[in-house]
């Protein structure tokens, strides 16, 4: 059955009475969305909730798509229905009625400080790219509703779809949605020890297990067997998808 662009519009994600003096403002923070993809060159695009459609796509996306970013953003909501799996539609139409309900419990005061992430694929003719996409508010209407959203999309580090997470800035406990029990449940989130952080950025750096281990004054076998605690902790199976993983979620950089 062909999902319908409509069922991603709910009474959840409703925005109403934003004006056209509040548009007058909108052009200042597409520009600053455009600097930010120009200088980090990630694939992102604006959701308008108000309007139904995306205010801006970057170059990026078509190389995941297949399609220039100004057909992307005159289609919209289409990119869910026409270049994500059949199978995977219905799981983004559950995250995105789930994810609504939580944000409506969430103090108004708090909701931009917040940040939806999950892993689909798109498809690019027969490839398909399994990618993990973050969705931030970035303005809200008077009501508290989203209207704006900032969409970021990375590789995922991951080999499934899924993965449904909402954390919030500078806070220790995330919601994580088990699709198949149709529920968030919280969790406390994971930190690096000093070594395994200092580990990973010698990594990014492109240092092998031996070079690590001098600078770190550590053997050999003690960065070996750190490499293998750090990817049960995170549930990875390399180097590569740790970096991946740690990159997407924040863990390299934090306090």
């Amino acid at each position: 059955m062909e999902t319908d662009i409509k069922n991603f519009f709910i009474e959840a994600n409703s925005v109403r009475n934003v004006t056209e003096n509040e548009y007058q403002q909108v052009e200042l923070v597409v520009s600053a969305v455009k600097a930010f993809a120009r200088s980090s060159y990630q694939s992102v695009y604006v959701i308008d909730y108000f309007r139904q459609n995306f205010l801006y796509v970057s170059d990026s996306l078509t190389y995941l798509c297949g399609v220039p970013a100004d057909e992307i953003r005159n289609f919209g909501y289409k990119l869910y229905t026409d270049y994500v799996p059949k199978q995977e539609q219905q799981m983004l139409l559950e995250i995105n009625k789930k994810g609504f309900e939580l944000f409506d419990d969430i103090p108004v005061q708090d909701r931009l400080a917040y940040t939806i992430s999950y892993d689909f694929h798109l498809i690019n003719g027969r490839k398909k790219t399994l990618i993990n996409h973050k969705l931030t508010p970035i303005k809200l209407s008077d009501d508290g509703r989203i209207w704006l959203a900032l969409c970021t999309i990375s590789l995922s580090a991951r080999n499934t779809p899924g993965h449904i997470v909402v954390k919030c800035q500078g806070r220790e406990n995330y919601y994580e949605y088990l699709i198949d029990k149709h529920k968030w449940i919280q969790k406390k989130d994971i930190t690096l020890s000093e070594i395994e952080h200092d580990m990973l950025i010698l990594s990014t750096q492109g240092y092998t297990i031996t070079e690590i281990a001098d600078k770190l004054c550590k053997s050999i076998d003690g960065i070996k067997q750190c490499r293998r605690n750090l990817f049960a902790h995170l549930g990875v199976r390399n180097i590569t998808e740790a970096l991946f993983y740690a990159s997407n979620y924040g863990l390299l950089y934090r306090e």
